[in-house]
């Protein structure tokens, strides 16, 4: 898994973009990790980019669910981006799909931190 973070300045986004697998083992301890740091550096908005993440199973769900307790518990907000279609049946499957917000566009996603 190979996690790329950027910061928006002006809008205080904080895009982590994922590419590979989010699987046991290989990309799920990778995430909690980056998210805390994340959580930690006093990060408040932070937009997960699935776009590059082709294949999930349930310890990577287990993840974003983890993670998301995470940044609701620290009193920041974690969204969505670009859920491709893989992710997209595991989280309808499992019925998680209306637990996060999910967005297909950056700007739209990044102007729903505003309200």
């Amino acid at each position: 898994m190979k996690i790329t973070t950027h910061r928006d300045s002006e809008e205080g986004v904080t895009t982590v973009e994922l590419v590979g697998k989010l699987t046991i083992g290989e990309g799920d301890v990778q995430l909690r990790e980056e998210i805390s740091d994340l959580l930690e550096g006093g990060d408040k908005k932070i937009l997960i980019n699935l776009q590059g993440v082709k294949m999930m199973d349930s310890s990577g769900l287990g993840e974003l669910v983890r993670v998301r307790a995470s940044a609701l518990s620290a009193g920041a907000t974690v969204k969505l981006l670009h859920v491709e279609d893989k992710v997209q049946e595991v989280l309808e499957m499992t019925r998680l799909i209306g637990v996060f917000e999910t967005f297909d566009d950056p700007i739209d996603a990044v102007a729903s931190f505003r309200g």
